[in-house]
C-alpha cells in the first residue's frame, strides 16, 4: 500500500497550473484585442465617414425619422426589442451570465445609422456593448466555463473601449470597476490590460488618432484653487444627476405612454429636428468631438450657459427613443461645455475648468472614480493630477447612488461603510 506521501501531487504541479492559466488569458487577450480591436476600428471609421458626410449635406438630418424605422426592425426581427444594451452587459457582467451574439452587429449598424442621421450620442457607450458581446462570442468559441464569462466579458469590453478612444489604460480599468459600484474584479487585469493594449496598436494600425487635448499650461494648485474647485465638484455632481435623471424619467414616460416602438422612435427623430431647427446649426447633433476640443484647446472660445442644458435634452430624446448609441461622449461634452462656461464666469482657466468638469461629469454618470482620472491623465497629461484628483473624488462622493446605467449595482455605500447593495436611480 502506497503511503500517503506518494499520492500527492508534485510540488511544482500547482505552478504549472497557475503558469498555463496565465498563458490562457494571456492568449485570450491578445486575440481578443485583435479581432475586437479591428471590428471596433472599422466601427470608428465608419462614425466619422458617416458624421463627415451628414455635416457636408446637412438635408440628411430630415430623414432621421425614417432611419428609426430599421434599427426598431432589426432589434424586433432579431428577437431583442427592449434589450438593455450596456444594462444588460453590466448584468451579465456581475452575475456571469452570457452577453448575446446578436448584440455587437445589432449595436454596430443602430449607431452608425443614429450618427449618420444626427440622433445625439455617443460611440464608447456602444463600443462597451459590441465588446462585451464579442468577447463572450469568442469565450464560447473556445468553449471557456461558466466561471469564465466574467472575464470574456470584461476583456471584449477594454479592447473595443481602447480602439475607440485611445485610452488603453482607463480602458483596461473601466469594466472591471463599472457594473458593480464598490468592487473592482482584478481576476481579470491580465486579459483586459492585454486586450486593451492590443487594441490601442491595431487602431494605431489603422490610421485613428489618439484624441488627447494636453493642457497647454495649468495654474499652480493652491487651497484658495483647491476650494474653488471644490466648489465646482458639487456642481459637476449635480449636472450629472441632472443628467441621469432626465434619461430615466423620460425613458419612463416614453415607456409608460408610447407602446410602439415604431411611433417612439420616428416621435423622438421629429422631435430632434425640431430641435435642431430651433437651435440653428448641428452643434448638438451626434457626438460633438469638435465642440469638446474647442472648449480645452482653443483659448477664444466661450460655452454658452444654455449649451450643457442643450446636450443633455438632444441627448435624453435620442436614447430615450430607442435610438443607440453611447452616454459617454455626450457627458463629455456636457462636463467640457459646463466647465468653460463657469470658468469663464468665474476667472479661472476654462480649458483647466473644462478638463475637470468633463472628467468630474464622466464620474458622476458611470460611478467609476478610478477611470475617470486615468482617462483624464491620459487626454489632459498629469500636470493637472491635483485638481483632477479632489474635483474627481468629491463628485464620486456628491452625486450619491444616481447613475446613468440602471443596471449598475451599488454594492458598497460611498458614505459609510457597509454593504447596501442598492440600484442606482
Amino acid at each position: 500500500m502506497k503511503s500517503e506521501a506518494f499520492k500527492r501531487q508534485p510540488w511544482y504541479s500547482d505552478h504549472l497550473e497557475k503558469l498555463k492559466v496565465s498563458f490562457k488569458w494571456i492568449g485570450f487577450g491578445l486575440l481578443t484585442g485583435i479581432i475586437v480591436g479591428f471590428c471596433a476600428s472599422i466601427f470608428a471609421k465608419l462614425i466619422v465617414a458617416v458624421t463627415a458626410l451628414r455635416l457636408a449635406h446637412t438635408w440628411i438630418l430630415y430623414f432621421l425619422p425614417l432611419a428609426g424605422i430599421p434599427i426598431v426592425w432589426l432589434y424586433h426581427k432579431a428577437g431583442s426589442a427592449g434589450v438593455g444594451g450596456t444594462n444588460m452587459v453590466l448584468g451579465a457582467i456581475r452575475e456571469e451570465k452570457q452577453v448575446p451574439g446578436l448584440l455587437a452587429p445589432l449595436i454596430f449598424i443602430s449607431t452608425v445609422l443614429t450618427h449618420m442621421f444626427g440622433g445625439s450620442a455617443g460611440r464608447e457607450g456602444a463600443a462597451l456593448q459590441m465588446g462585451g458581446s464579442m468577447g463572450n462570442m469568442l469565450g464560447q468559441i473556445f468553449r471557456f466555463g461558466k466561471n469564465d464569462r466574467r472575464r470574456v466579458t470584461m476583456c471584449g469590453m477594454s479592447a473595443a473601449f481602447s480602439a475607440l478612444f485611445g485610452t488603453p489604460l482607463a480602458a483596461a480599468v473601466m469594466p472591471m470597476e463599472i457594473s458593480t459600484v464598490g468592487i473592482i474584479y482584478y481576476s481579470a487585469l491580465v486579459p483586459c490590460a492585454i486586450a486593451s493594449l492590443t487594441a490601442h496598436q491595431i487602431a494605431k494600425w489603422m490610421g485613428l488618432e489618439s484624441e488627447a487635448m494636453l493642457l497647454a499650461s495649468v495654474p499652480a494648485f493652491t487651497p484658495l484653487r483647491g476650494l474653488f474647485f471644490a466648489l465646482f465638484a458639487a456642481l459637476c455632481a449635480l449636472v450629472s444627476i441632472l443628467f441621469c435623471t432626465s434619461m430615466h424619467k423620460t425613458e419612463h414616460l416614453l415607456s409608460k405612454h408610447i407602446k410602439n416602438d415604431y411611433v417612439k422612435i420616428v416621435s423622438g427623430g421629429i422631435l430632434i429636428i425640431l430641435l435642431t431647427m430651433m437651435v440653428g446649426d448641428q452643434t448638438y447633433n451626434g457626438a460633438g468631438s469638435g465642440i469638446l476640443a474647442s472648449c480645452v484647446l482653443d483659448p477664444q472660445f466661450k460655452a454658452g450657459w444654455y449649451m450643457f442644458l442643450l446636450k443633455i435634452l438632444f441627448t435624453v430624446v435620442t436614447l430615450s427613443a430607442e435610438y443607440k448609441g453611447g452616454e459617454i461622449v455626450p457627458s463629455l461634452f456636457i462636463g467640457a461645455t459646463f466647465g468653460n462656461f463657469f470658468g469663464n464666469l468665474t476667472g479661472q482657466d476654462p480649458a483647466l475648468c473644462a478638463a475637470v468638469g468633463m472628467a468630474c461629469v464622466f464620474c458622476g454618470v458611470t460611478n467609476c472614480p478610478l477611470a475617470a482620472l486615468l482617462i483624464s491623465f491620459e487626454l489632459f497629461g498629469f500636470e493637472a493630477m491635483p485638481y483632477l484628483l479632489l474635483a474627481v473624488s468629491l463628485t464620486y462622493l456628491f452625486s450619491g447612488n444616481y447613475g446613468i446605467y440602471t443596471g449598475q449595482t451599488i454594492r458598497y455605500s460611498k458614505f459609510t461603510p457597509g454593504r447596501i447593495d442598492a440600484k442606482t436611480h
